[in-house]
């Protein structure tokens, strides 16, 4: 049996691969189908790994443009016409590009082969201007109609968490689907926090951009610095960095800023020093999990959180930090401010048994082999 696991942005780590391992212990031969520029980092680079097809797509600067249009829907033909080299048993799709969504539901009216649409983001919703939104409403309906006309040629409708199951229901109801919440395939350190009674520690995780809300981060630092000395623990980096940084040091609050960093253990170093993670995001974005958040648990680092739906869900249920509002601040600064060592051990510990439930690769991979028994 052959399968064709696709992905335009790269999303093998932390999606693709443990799909890939259970498919391949199936006895799946799989193929792994990426394009040869980095969305990120808006460049081009090259993937040296067996089983995998980078396609050529022109490059874009812009992530609202039409030469991203254009390069995403190049992507998708050739990935069609890739495919109909492969001739594969099962089509394992992320979506966006939105465009995939109408080159395969053209292959598979011709073709007896399963189909899977794992949508990970939702695009254009996800995008943070709506002033953006109403100027570019016929591009961007347009953009979502492509997806939302050919969902219904899947065999599976997998979301990455229940938001977009949601936002989707009248689409997808009366189809076979999912949430499946994103894991951690790589190795995960060991913790040893350690407790600082002087200062309150917290740890800003990722990329610096337009859409994380850096106005509501400062303003929580701020509360939590007027009740104790508050050290900001800043990893990643991004356009708004220096924004970022120069607005919370305005707080009082003491910085402590390290790049990007991709091991994990130098990563647990700085979470074991930390109270909280950052989880804050502008309130017009469409999302309900972070991959920040996910690493934040995987270390068992609690969140400051006013992300809704899912990750609000989480942090309620499982006790795993605090769901910030424009009205609550200054109670939560206070209880942040004041915990004690054995309670925000006990919140740590109640962090790493909620990720071991909900995000652990053994509870994804239970998922996975329930979703292929299903179709």
């Amino acid at each position: 049996m052959k399968c064709v696991l696709i992905s335009c942005f790269n999303a093998y780590d932390n999606r693709i691969k443990p799909i890939e391992s259970l498919l391949n212990e199936q006895g799946y031969e799989c193929e792994y189908i990426t394009s040869d520029f980095h969305h990120y980092n808006k460049a081009k680079y090259t993937i040296n790994r067996s089983n995998t097809i980078q396609i050529k797509v022109p490059e874009y600067k812009s992530n609202v443009s039409l030469k991203r249009l254009w390069s995403h829907f190049i992507f998708s033909k050739k990935v069609s016409q890739r495919i109909k080299k492969v001739n594969p048993d099962l089509i394992y799709a992320l979506i966006p590009p939105n465009s995939l969504t109408w080159f395969l539901a053209k292959y598979k009216k011709k073709n007896d082969v399963k189909l899977i649409y794992d949508i990970y983001d939702l695009w254009p919703e996800t995008f943070p201007s709506q002033k953006t939104k109403n100027i570019l409403s016929l591009i961007f309906y347009f953009w979502r109609n492509l997806r939302d006309k050919n969902l219904s040629s899947a065999d599976y409708i997998i979301t990455e968490c229940n938001l977009f199951q949601d936002i989707l229901k009248d689409l997808i109801k009366g189809f076979k689907t999912k949430a499946l919440y994103p894991t951690i395939t790589g190795e995960i350190a060991e913790s040893n926090f350690i407790f600082d009674n002087e200062k309150v520690h917290l740890c800003y995780l990722g990329s610096i951009n337009n859409i994380i809300d850096i106005e509501k981060i400062v303003e929580i630092v701020k509360a939590i610095n007027t009740i104790k000395s508050v050290v900001c623990h800043i990893i990643g980096d991004g356009e708004n960095r220096d924004v970022l940084i120069s607005r919370l040091k305005e707080t009082g609050a003491h910085i402590e800023y390290y790049g990007k960093i991709y091991d994990s253990a130098e990563k647990q170093k700085i979470f074991d020093k930390c109270y909280c993670g950052l989880n804050i995001m502008k309130e017009s974005v469409c999302v309900g999990l972070t991959l920040k958040s996910i690493d934040y648990f995987c270390a068992g680092l609690p969140i400051l959180n006013n992300i809704k739906a899912d990750t609000t869900d989480l942090v309620t249920l499982y006790n795993v930090g605090f769901n910030v509002t424009d009205s609550n601040i200054s109670d939560i600064a206070s209880v942040v401010g004041n915990m004690t060592e054995s309670e925000l051990r006990k919140m740590k510990e109640s962090t790493q048994k909620m990720f071991d439930v909900e995000f652990a690769l053994s509870a994804f991979n239970d998922k996975i082999k329930n979703i292929l028994k299903d179709i």
